[in-house]
Protein backbone atom coordinates (compact mmCIF):
# COMPACT_ATOMS: atom_id res chain seq x y z
CA UNK A 1 0.00 0.00 0.00
CA UNK A 2 1.35 3.42 -1.26
CA UNK A 3 1.82 6.62 1.37
CA UNK A 4 -0.97 8.40 -0.54
CA UNK A 5 -3.21 5.15 -0.01
CA UNK A 6 -2.29 5.57 3.44
CA UNK A 7 -2.66 8.84 4.10
CA UNK A 8 -6.68 8.52 2.24
CA UNK A 9 -6.99 5.82 4.67
CA UNK A 10 -6.23 7.89 7.65
CA UNK A 11 -7.93 10.69 6.68
CA UNK A 12 -10.76 9.87 5.22
CA UNK A 13 -11.98 6.03 5.92
CA UNK A 14 -10.91 5.77 9.40
CA UNK A 15 -13.33 8.41 10.55
CA UNK A 16 -15.66 7.65 8.11
CA UNK A 17 -15.46 3.91 10.46
CA UNK A 18 -15.52 5.58 13.57
CA UNK A 19 -18.81 8.10 12.68
CA UNK A 20 -20.27 4.83 11.71
CA UNK A 21 -19.63 2.53 14.32
CA UNK A 22 -20.93 5.46 17.23
CA UNK A 23 -23.86 6.07 14.62
CA UNK A 24 -24.81 2.32 15.33
CA UNK A 25 -24.05 2.08 18.99
CA UNK A 26 -26.15 5.00 19.82
CA UNK A 27 -29.26 3.44 17.58
CA UNK A 28 -28.61 0.30 19.63
CA UNK A 29 -29.19 1.84 22.51
CA UNK A 30 -31.84 4.49 21.51
CA UNK A 31 -33.51 0.69 19.84
CA UNK A 32 -33.08 -1.07 23.30
CA UNK A 33 -34.61 1.75 25.24
CA UNK A 34 -37.65 1.87 22.84
CA UNK A 35 -38.03 -1.54 22.92
CA UNK A 36 -37.96 -1.76 27.01
CA UNK A 37 -40.85 1.40 26.44
CA UNK A 38 -43.03 -1.07 24.41
CA UNK A 39 -42.36 -4.29 26.46
CA UNK A 40 -43.44 -2.48 29.91
CA UNK A 41 -46.40 -1.04 28.12
CA UNK A 42 -47.53 -4.70 26.67
CA UNK A 43 -46.55 -6.36 30.20
CA UNK A 44 -48.66 -3.65 31.92
CA UNK A 45 -51.96 -4.05 29.68
CA UNK A 46 -51.26 -0.24 28.33
CA UNK A 47 -51.51 -1.48 24.62
CA UNK A 48 -55.48 0.25 23.92
CA UNK A 49 -55.31 3.96 22.50
CA UNK A 50 -57.94 6.10 24.11
CA UNK A 51 -58.45 8.26 20.93
CA UNK A 52 -58.15 9.37 17.75
CA UNK A 53 -54.54 6.98 17.17
CA UNK A 54 -52.52 6.14 14.17
CA UNK A 55 -51.38 3.12 11.98
CA UNK A 56 -48.69 2.26 10.48
CA UNK A 57 -48.11 0.74 7.36
CA UNK A 58 -45.12 -1.10 7.32
CA UNK A 59 -44.77 -1.52 3.98
CA UNK A 60 -44.77 2.21 3.32
CA UNK A 61 -42.65 3.16 5.77
CA UNK A 62 -39.05 4.16 5.68
CA UNK A 63 -37.81 4.11 9.07
CA UNK A 64 -37.35 8.38 8.60
CA UNK A 65 -38.55 8.58 12.30
CA UNK A 66 -39.52 12.11 11.49
CA UNK A 67 -43.24 10.62 12.87
CA UNK A 68 -41.39 9.74 16.54
CA UNK A 69 -39.61 13.59 16.44
CA UNK A 70 -43.39 15.47 15.47
CA UNK A 71 -45.03 13.43 18.53
CA UNK A 72 -45.83 16.09 21.05
CA UNK A 73 -45.84 13.20 23.74
CA UNK A 74 -42.44 11.29 22.98
CA UNK A 75 -42.35 7.81 22.66
CA UNK A 76 -46.02 7.29 21.21
CA UNK A 77 -44.46 6.34 18.07
CA UNK A 78 -40.72 4.98 17.17
CA UNK A 79 -38.31 3.12 14.88
CA UNK A 80 -37.41 0.11 15.61
CA UNK A 81 -35.37 -2.45 12.99
CA UNK A 82 -36.26 0.29 10.38
CA UNK A 83 -39.72 0.28 10.83
CA UNK A 84 -41.64 2.79 12.66
CA UNK A 85 -43.90 1.20 15.16
CA UNK A 86 -46.69 2.01 18.43
CA UNK A 87 -44.39 1.96 21.57
CA UNK A 88 -46.83 3.29 24.24
CA UNK A 89 -50.27 3.19 22.69
CA UNK A 90 -51.36 4.69 25.85
CA UNK A 91 -49.51 8.10 25.81
CA UNK A 92 -51.50 8.96 22.72
CA UNK A 93 -53.90 11.89 22.69
CA UNK A 94 -54.82 12.84 19.02
CA UNK A 95 -52.59 15.25 18.46
CA UNK A 96 -52.06 13.84 14.61
CA UNK A 97 -48.53 15.27 13.99
CA UNK A 98 -46.93 12.20 13.16
CA UNK A 99 -49.25 11.76 9.98
CA UNK A 100 -48.72 15.21 8.93
CA UNK A 101 -45.14 14.78 9.32
CA UNK A 102 -44.88 11.30 7.01
CA UNK A 103 -42.76 11.67 4.10
CA UNK A 104 -44.46 8.79 2.26
CA UNK A 105 -48.23 8.66 3.56
CA UNK A 106 -47.50 5.25 5.72
CA UNK A 107 -49.83 6.75 8.62
CA UNK A 108 -53.57 6.78 8.60
CA UNK A 109 -55.61 8.08 11.70
CA UNK A 110 -58.22 5.69 13.03
CA UNK A 111 -60.15 5.29 16.34
CA UNK A 112 -61.15 2.31 18.55
CA UNK A 113 -59.16 -0.74 18.32
CA UNK A 114 -59.83 -4.15 17.02
CA UNK A 115 -60.40 -4.70 20.54
CA UNK A 116 -62.43 -1.48 21.95
CA UNK A 117 -65.34 0.08 19.74
CA UNK A 118 -65.98 3.57 19.32
CA UNK A 119 -68.98 5.23 18.19
CA UNK A 120 -68.46 7.91 15.89
CA UNK A 121 -71.19 10.01 14.25
CA UNK A 122 -70.79 9.63 10.37
CA UNK A 123 -69.32 13.45 8.99
CA UNK A 124 -67.77 14.01 5.62
CA UNK A 125 -64.52 16.03 5.60
CA UNK A 126 -66.22 18.98 6.10
CA UNK A 127 -67.83 17.76 9.31
CA UNK A 128 -71.02 17.62 7.30
CA UNK A 129 -73.62 14.86 8.75
CA UNK A 130 -75.57 12.73 6.58
CA UNK A 131 -78.38 15.00 7.46
CA UNK A 132 -77.62 17.99 4.75
CA UNK A 133 -77.23 21.30 6.99
CA UNK A 134 -76.37 19.39 9.87
CA UNK A 135 -72.66 19.23 10.95
CA UNK A 136 -70.37 17.88 14.03
CA UNK A 137 -67.57 18.78 15.62
CA UNK A 138 -65.36 18.42 18.67
CA UNK A 139 -65.51 16.23 21.13
CA UNK A 140 -68.87 14.57 19.49
CA UNK A 141 -67.38 13.73 16.58
CA UNK A 142 -64.01 11.93 18.50
CA UNK A 143 -61.82 15.07 18.41
CA UNK A 144 -61.54 15.42 22.33
CA UNK A 145 -58.23 17.45 22.11
CA UNK A 146 -58.73 21.09 22.67
CA UNK A 147 -56.28 22.37 19.79
CA UNK A 148 -58.12 19.91 17.44
CA UNK A 149 -61.38 20.56 18.81
CA UNK A 150 -60.87 24.48 17.95
CA UNK A 151 -59.47 23.96 14.61
CA UNK A 152 -62.52 21.74 13.61
CA UNK A 153 -65.01 24.38 15.02
CA UNK A 154 -63.40 26.56 12.91
CA UNK A 155 -63.42 24.84 9.35
CA UNK A 156 -67.03 23.53 10.33
CA UNK A 157 -68.28 27.10 10.40
CA UNK A 158 -66.10 27.81 7.08
CA UNK A 159 -67.84 25.04 5.11
CA UNK A 160 -71.16 26.08 6.44
CA UNK A 161 -70.50 29.84 5.40
CA UNK A 162 -70.57 28.41 1.75
CA UNK A 163 -73.81 26.80 2.21
CA UNK A 164 -76.31 27.74 -0.73
CA UNK A 165 -79.09 30.13 1.10
CA UNK A 166 -76.60 31.34 3.91
CA UNK A 167 -77.20 35.31 4.33
CA UNK A 168 -81.05 35.19 2.41
CA UNK A 169 -84.35 35.33 3.83
CA UNK A 170 -85.46 35.99 7.26
CA UNK A 171 -83.78 32.92 9.29
CA UNK A 172 -80.58 32.63 11.03
CA UNK A 173 -77.68 31.31 9.31
CA UNK A 174 -76.57 29.00 11.57
CA UNK A 175 -77.37 27.59 15.52
CA UNK A 176 -74.17 26.31 17.38
CA UNK A 177 -75.16 23.78 19.99
CA UNK A 178 -72.82 23.99 22.72
CA UNK A 179 -69.72 26.68 23.85
CA UNK A 180 -66.52 24.04 24.34
CA UNK A 181 -63.72 24.39 22.52
CA UNK A 182 -65.40 23.53 19.19
CA UNK A 183 -68.44 26.01 20.01
CA UNK A 184 -66.42 28.78 21.31
CA UNK A 185 -64.18 28.89 18.37
CA UNK A 186 -67.18 28.13 15.81
CA UNK A 187 -68.65 31.19 17.41
CA UNK A 188 -65.86 33.53 17.03
CA UNK A 189 -65.75 32.22 13.30
CA UNK A 190 -69.35 33.30 12.54
CA UNK A 191 -69.02 36.34 13.92
CA UNK A 192 -66.24 36.98 11.54
CA UNK A 193 -68.12 36.04 8.64
CA UNK A 194 -70.65 38.17 9.55
CA UNK A 195 -73.32 35.13 9.86
CA UNK A 196 -76.54 35.68 11.76
CA UNK A 197 -76.51 32.48 14.31
CA UNK A 198 -76.79 32.13 18.06
CA UNK A 199 -75.25 29.90 20.14
CA UNK A 200 -76.97 27.70 22.49
CA UNK A 201 -75.13 26.06 25.81
CA UNK A 202 -77.29 24.08 28.21
CA UNK A 203 -74.55 24.97 30.89
CA UNK A 204 -71.59 27.30 31.24
CA UNK A 205 -68.50 28.54 29.16
CA UNK A 206 -66.31 25.69 28.39
CA UNK A 207 -68.58 22.84 27.54
CA UNK A 208 -66.65 19.92 29.43
CA UNK A 209 -63.51 21.55 30.37
CA UNK A 210 -65.80 23.39 32.40
CA UNK A 211 -66.48 20.35 34.86
CA UNK A 212 -62.88 19.41 35.20
CA UNK A 213 -61.77 18.94 38.71
CA UNK A 214 -60.32 22.48 40.26
CA UNK A 215 -56.66 22.84 39.21
CA UNK A 216 -56.33 20.03 36.42
CA UNK A 217 -54.11 20.68 34.10
CA UNK A 218 -55.56 21.17 30.17
CA UNK A 219 -53.18 19.91 27.82
CA UNK A 220 -53.11 22.15 24.77
CA UNK A 221 -50.98 24.16 22.30
CA UNK A 222 -51.02 26.80 20.86
CA UNK A 223 -54.14 27.35 18.66
CA UNK A 224 -55.57 30.41 16.56
CA UNK A 225 -59.02 31.55 17.47
CA UNK A 226 -60.82 34.03 15.24
CA UNK A 227 -61.02 37.75 16.56
CA UNK A 228 -58.64 36.77 19.09
CA UNK A 229 -55.49 35.68 17.44
CA UNK A 230 -53.13 33.01 18.70
CA UNK A 231 -53.50 31.13 22.36
CA UNK A 232 -49.93 30.74 23.13
CA UNK A 233 -50.89 28.34 25.37
CA UNK A 234 -48.67 24.82 26.20
CA UNK A 235 -49.72 23.61 28.98
CA UNK A 236 -52.56 25.21 31.37
CA UNK A 237 -55.63 25.07 34.37
CA UNK A 238 -58.96 24.96 33.53
CA UNK A 239 -59.20 27.97 35.72
CA UNK A 240 -56.77 29.75 33.66
CA UNK A 241 -57.73 28.16 29.90
CA UNK A 242 -61.64 29.48 31.39
CA UNK A 243 -60.77 32.79 32.16
CA UNK A 244 -58.75 33.37 28.68
CA UNK A 245 -62.03 32.05 26.84
CA UNK A 246 -64.49 34.44 29.39
CA UNK A 247 -61.57 37.22 28.55
CA UNK A 248 -62.21 36.84 24.95
CA UNK A 249 -65.78 36.65 24.58
CA UNK A 250 -66.17 39.95 26.02
CA UNK A 251 -63.36 40.93 24.04
CA UNK A 252 -65.44 39.58 20.72
CA UNK A 253 -69.19 40.68 21.74
CA UNK A 254 -70.48 37.26 21.52
CA UNK A 255 -73.22 36.61 23.22
CA UNK A 256 -74.52 33.02 24.20
CA UNK A 257 -77.52 31.69 25.38
CA UNK A 258 -76.90 29.92 28.66
CA UNK A 259 -78.67 27.93 30.53
CA UNK A 260 -81.11 26.81 27.18
CA UNK A 261 -81.18 23.09 26.36
CA UNK A 262 -81.63 21.84 23.09
CA UNK A 263 -84.65 19.42 23.16
CA UNK A 264 -85.46 19.16 19.76
CA UNK A 265 -83.90 19.59 15.79
CA UNK A 266 -86.52 19.00 13.42
CA UNK A 267 -86.45 19.84 9.28
CA UNK A 268 -87.85 23.00 8.35
CA UNK A 269 -88.08 23.89 4.29
CA UNK A 270 -84.58 24.62 3.65
CA UNK A 271 -83.28 24.82 6.99
CA UNK A 272 -84.41 23.53 10.34
CA UNK A 273 -86.01 24.40 13.73
CA UNK A 274 -84.18 23.93 16.77
CA UNK A 275 -86.46 23.56 20.00
CA UNK A 276 -85.15 24.91 23.23
CA UNK A 277 -87.42 24.87 26.54
CA UNK A 278 -87.40 28.41 26.16
CA UNK A 279 -87.41 29.45 23.03
CA UNK A 280 -87.41 28.20 18.99
CA UNK A 281 -84.95 28.80 16.57
CA UNK A 282 -85.45 29.24 12.59
CA UNK A 283 -81.87 28.15 10.64
CA UNK A 284 -80.03 27.35 7.24
CA UNK A 285 -77.91 24.96 9.77
CA UNK A 286 -76.79 23.48 12.79
CA UNK A 287 -73.80 23.04 14.18
CA UNK A 288 -73.28 20.20 17.24
CA UNK A 289 -70.44 21.02 18.95
CA UNK A 290 -71.88 19.04 22.13
CA UNK A 291 -69.53 16.60 24.44
CA UNK A 292 -69.76 13.06 24.30
CA UNK A 293 -70.70 11.72 27.99
CA UNK A 294 -74.67 12.40 27.30
CA UNK A 295 -75.17 10.46 30.11
CA UNK A 296 -72.76 9.58 32.99
CA UNK A 297 -73.03 5.82 33.07
CA UNK A 298 -73.99 4.35 36.22
CA UNK A 299 -73.27 1.31 38.20
CA UNK A 300 -76.44 -0.05 38.77
CA UNK A 301 -75.95 -1.57 42.32
CA UNK A 302 -78.19 -1.11 45.22
CA UNK A 303 -77.60 1.84 46.68
CA UNK A 304 -76.07 4.17 44.36
CA UNK A 305 -79.40 6.53 44.68
CA UNK A 306 -77.81 8.25 48.12
CA UNK A 307 -76.62 11.38 48.22
CA UNK A 308 -73.15 10.69 48.78
CA UNK A 309 -72.71 9.05 45.27
CA UNK A 310 -71.69 11.88 42.17
CA UNK A 311 -70.48 11.51 39.29
CA UNK A 312 -67.39 13.85 38.60
CA UNK A 313 -65.44 15.56 40.89
CA UNK A 314 -65.47 19.29 41.01
CA UNK A 315 -63.48 20.37 44.57
CA UNK A 316 -61.35 17.80 46.05
CA UNK A 317 -61.53 20.14 49.29
CA UNK A 318 -64.55 18.66 50.10
CA UNK A 319 -63.66 15.19 50.94
CA UNK A 320 -60.61 16.47 53.64
CA UNK A 321 -60.88 14.30 56.31
CA UNK A 322 -63.23 11.27 54.35
CA UNK A 323 -63.21 7.46 53.14
CA UNK A 324 -63.54 8.09 49.22
CA UNK A 325 -64.53 5.39 46.77
CA UNK A 326 -63.34 6.67 43.07
CA UNK A 327 -64.78 4.13 40.22
CA UNK A 328 -62.77 3.95 36.75
CA UNK A 329 -60.19 3.60 34.71
CA UNK A 330 -59.65 6.29 32.31
CA UNK A 331 -58.15 10.05 33.12
CA UNK A 332 -60.96 11.67 34.76
CA UNK A 333 -60.80 8.69 37.46
CA UNK A 334 -57.30 8.75 38.14
CA UNK A 335 -57.66 12.96 38.22
CA UNK A 336 -59.76 12.71 40.95
CA UNK A 337 -58.44 9.64 43.06
CA UNK A 338 -54.85 11.91 43.04
CA UNK A 339 -56.41 15.05 43.74
CA UNK A 340 -58.43 13.98 46.98
CA UNK A 341 -55.42 11.79 47.64
CA UNK A 342 -53.17 15.08 48.13
CA UNK A 343 -56.12 16.25 50.58
CA UNK A 344 -55.43 16.14 53.97
CA UNK A 345 -56.87 13.10 56.33
CA UNK A 346 -58.46 11.28 53.18
CA UNK A 347 -59.16 7.24 52.62
CA UNK A 348 -58.91 6.86 48.92
CA UNK A 349 -59.36 3.63 47.19
CA UNK A 350 -59.54 3.27 43.44
CA UNK A 351 -61.53 0.78 41.76
CA UNK A 352 -60.84 -0.40 38.07
CA UNK A 353 -62.54 -3.64 36.87
CA UNK A 354 -59.49 -3.69 33.95
CA UNK A 355 -56.02 -5.03 34.57
CA UNK A 356 -54.12 -1.92 33.71
CA UNK A 357 -55.31 1.85 33.26
CA UNK A 358 -54.76 1.27 29.16
CA UNK A 359 -57.23 4.17 28.56
CA UNK A 360 -55.38 6.95 30.96
CA UNK A 361 -52.49 9.09 30.29
CA UNK A 362 -48.80 8.63 31.27
CA UNK A 363 -48.87 11.53 34.02
CA UNK A 364 -51.70 10.74 35.33
CA UNK A 365 -50.58 6.68 35.78
CA UNK A 366 -47.64 8.18 37.85
CA UNK A 367 -49.55 10.23 39.68
CA UNK A 368 -51.45 7.14 40.96
CA UNK A 369 -48.59 5.03 40.95
CA UNK A 370 -46.66 7.46 43.40
CA UNK A 371 -50.23 7.93 45.47
CA UNK A 372 -49.92 4.05 45.79
CA UNK A 373 -46.25 3.94 47.07
CA UNK A 374 -46.57 6.53 50.09
CA UNK A 375 -49.85 4.39 50.74
CA UNK A 376 -52.31 7.38 50.18
CA UNK A 377 -54.27 5.35 47.85
CA UNK A 378 -55.20 2.06 47.69
CA UNK A 379 -55.63 0.42 44.01
CA UNK A 380 -58.16 -2.18 43.81
CA UNK A 381 -57.40 -3.38 40.07
CA UNK A 382 -60.19 -6.49 38.44
CA UNK A 383 -62.66 -4.90 40.67
CA UNK A 384 -66.40 -3.86 41.17
CA UNK A 385 -68.69 -2.47 43.04
CA UNK A 386 -71.54 -4.73 44.31
CA UNK A 387 -73.46 -2.58 46.63
CA UNK A 388 -73.33 1.03 48.86
CA UNK A 389 -74.24 1.62 52.08
CA UNK A 390 -74.84 4.53 53.87
CA UNK A 391 -71.64 4.26 55.36
CA UNK A 392 -69.79 1.83 53.12
CA UNK A 393 -69.04 0.04 50.48
CA UNK A 394 -68.94 -3.98 48.92
CA UNK A 395 -66.22 -4.42 46.29
CA UNK A 396 -66.01 -7.50 44.75
CA UNK A 397 -61.46 -8.12 43.92
CA UNK A 398 -60.79 -10.89 41.81
CA UNK A 399 -62.53 -13.77 44.15
CA UNK A 400 -62.90 -12.32 47.62
CA UNK A 401 -65.99 -9.79 48.47
CA UNK A 402 -64.32 -6.73 50.63
CA UNK A 403 -66.25 -4.62 52.74
CA UNK A 404 -64.99 -0.82 53.49
CA UNK A 405 -66.05 2.39 55.33
CA UNK A 406 -67.03 4.93 52.97
CA UNK A 407 -68.12 8.63 53.24
CA UNK A 408 -68.13 9.49 49.54
CA UNK A 409 -68.33 7.46 46.18
CA UNK A 410 -67.08 9.21 42.56
CA UNK A 411 -68.49 7.07 39.49
CA UNK A 412 -65.89 8.50 37.34
CA UNK A 413 -66.73 5.77 34.69
CA UNK A 414 -67.40 8.02 31.47
CA UNK A 415 -70.64 8.46 29.56
CA UNK A 416 -73.35 7.18 27.45
CA UNK A 417 -73.09 8.54 23.65
CA UNK A 418 -76.02 10.78 22.93
CA UNK A 419 -76.85 8.22 20.56
CA UNK A 420 -81.08 8.59 20.74
CA UNK A 421 -80.64 12.30 20.26
CA UNK A 422 -78.47 11.75 17.03
CA UNK A 423 -80.77 8.64 16.04
CA UNK A 424 -83.98 10.96 16.54
CA UNK A 425 -82.15 13.44 13.73
CA UNK A 426 -81.76 11.08 11.50
CA UNK A 427 -77.52 10.99 12.38
CA UNK A 428 -76.17 7.90 11.30
CA UNK A 429 -73.27 6.68 14.29
CA UNK A 430 -70.86 3.95 13.24
CA UNK A 431 -68.72 1.86 15.52
CA UNK A 432 -65.08 2.28 14.96
CA UNK A 433 -63.07 -0.69 15.50
CA UNK A 434 -59.34 0.33 14.61
CA UNK A 435 -61.19 1.94 10.99
CA UNK A 436 -60.41 6.32 10.20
Amino acid sequence: MSSRDLLILAFYVVPAVVVLALYLRLRGRGQRHLIAIRDAAINAGLTEPASLHPVINPNRCIGCNMCANACPEKFVVGVIGGKAELIDPSRCIGHGACKAACPVDAITLVFGTAKRGVDIPVVSPSFETNVPGIFIAGELGGMGLIRNAVTQGRQAVEAISKLKGIGRGGNLDLVIVGSGPAGFAASLKAKELGLRFVTLEQDTLGGTVAHYPRGKVVMTAPMQLPLIGTAKFTETTKEALLEFWQTAEIKAGLTIKYQERVEEVVPSGAGFVVRTALNSYETRAVLLSIGRRGTPRTLDVPGEHFPKVVYRLVDSEQYSGRSVLVVGGGDSALEAAAAIAAEQGTAVTLSYRGEGFARAKEKNRQKIAEAEAIGRITVLMESSVEAITEHGVRIRHKEHAIELPNDAVIVAAGGILPTPFLKKIGIEVETKYGTS
